[in-house]
């Protein structure tokens, strides 16, 4: 069945960085787009970034320039790495794949 897993969430000062990872198992990584997504505390579920199969991506307009979304599809893991870190970016991220398939998501929280 189709998991994915995030990892490397946690406590980073204002302008700080992280990188985020899901590992994907259960299906062919290489041939989905994959997403991740945010959720801040009392707002709605936000999609972030996504990147498609062959690697072409797109961003939520406030993240550009400071998050880079990526892929290794040889070992099925999607990554977020994070810049220049805002005290609003902080939230639960979540790894999403069409077909309605989410991961637990990590918690990042950007405080001095």
């Amino acid at each position: 069945q189709v998991q994915l897993v995030e990892s490397g969430g946690g406590l980073v000062l204002p302008g700080g960085s992280l990188r985020l990872s899901c590992a994907a198992s259960g299906f062919t990584f290489s041939s989905y787009s994959m997403s991740w997504y945010r959720q801040a505390p009392g707002k709605e579920r936000e999609l972030v970034a996504v990147i498609s199969g062959g690697g072409s991506t797109n961003y939520k307009d406030s993240v550009k320039g400071r998050f880079t979304i990526s892929r290794d599809n040889a070992r099925n893991t999607l990554y977020l790495q994070m810049n220049s870190l805002k005290p609003e970016d902080t939230a639960v991220y979540f790894c999403y794949r069409n077909g309605g398939y989410w991961g637990k998501g990590t918690l990042v929280t950007v405080s001095a």
